[in-house]
């Protein structure tokens, strides 16, 4: 039922919303008839070539990041085109954890994608 997988994308020319989605999917093991969603998955995703993520539209410029540390005057803010500029590979880690559903496998299921930015 729980058969390892390694699945390998090539972000160069993909884009990012959709490379994501796909990502998740595999993470939660949802392509596969034994889909369970409060079971573990031994699949794993690769993803190469994170620098090379096609944005649309205006997002690079309007696209903001949030973070707030709790104290009064502390919202820090930064542009996607900031964030690629710095790493691309944390891009692609946030917007995968934020498809993942909110619960305690979350965190599990990251530890199986791992992101490089040049083709390994």
């Amino acid at each position: 039922m729980f058969n390892s997988m390694e699945h390998k994308f090539d972000a160069s020319g993909k884009i990012l919303g959709r490379l994501a989605t796909e990502i998740a999917g595999i993470l939660m093991d949802k392509n596969t008839p034994s889909f369970a969603p409060n079971k573990m998955p031994k699949n794993t995703a690769a993803v190469v070539n994170t620098d090379n993520i096609v944005v649309t539209g205006k997002k690079l410029k309007n696209k903001m990041y949030y973070r707030h540390s709790g104290y009064i005057g502390n919202l820090k803010t930064s542009r996607l085109e900031e964030e690629m500029k710095k790493d691309s590979r944390r891009v692609l880690y946030k917007a995968v954890w934020n498809m993942l559903p909110k619960n305690k496998l979350r965190k599990l299921r990251m530890k199986n994608l791992k992101l490089y930015k040049r083709d390994k």
